[in-house]
């Protein structure tokens, strides 16, 4: 059996949880929650990182925040 024909869809995850106690589904959204918070802080490193890079090569140009919220506006 494989990884794909393993994986659970959302609703028999859901499922799954409910079977669980209280204090176990109150640790598995805690595990969650971390999961995400780490999963944000890799996208953002990512996004800050492309943006110092296109800085570095020149392809922006540092401005005012009301610059550009003048230019999202027009």
């Amino acid at each position: 059996m494989d990884y794909y024909s393993r994986m659970k869809t959302f609703g028999e995850v859901l499922e799954s949880a409910d079977g669980l106690s209280l204090e176990e589904q109150e640790n598995l959204i805690s595990i969650l929650q971390h999961r995400l918070r780490e999963q944000r802080r890799a996208e953002l490193a990512k996004a800050v990182q492309a943006a110092r890079r296109e800085f570095q090569e020149g392809r922006c140009r540092p401005a005012m925040p009301s610059d550009i919220m003048k230019k999202i506006l027009a």
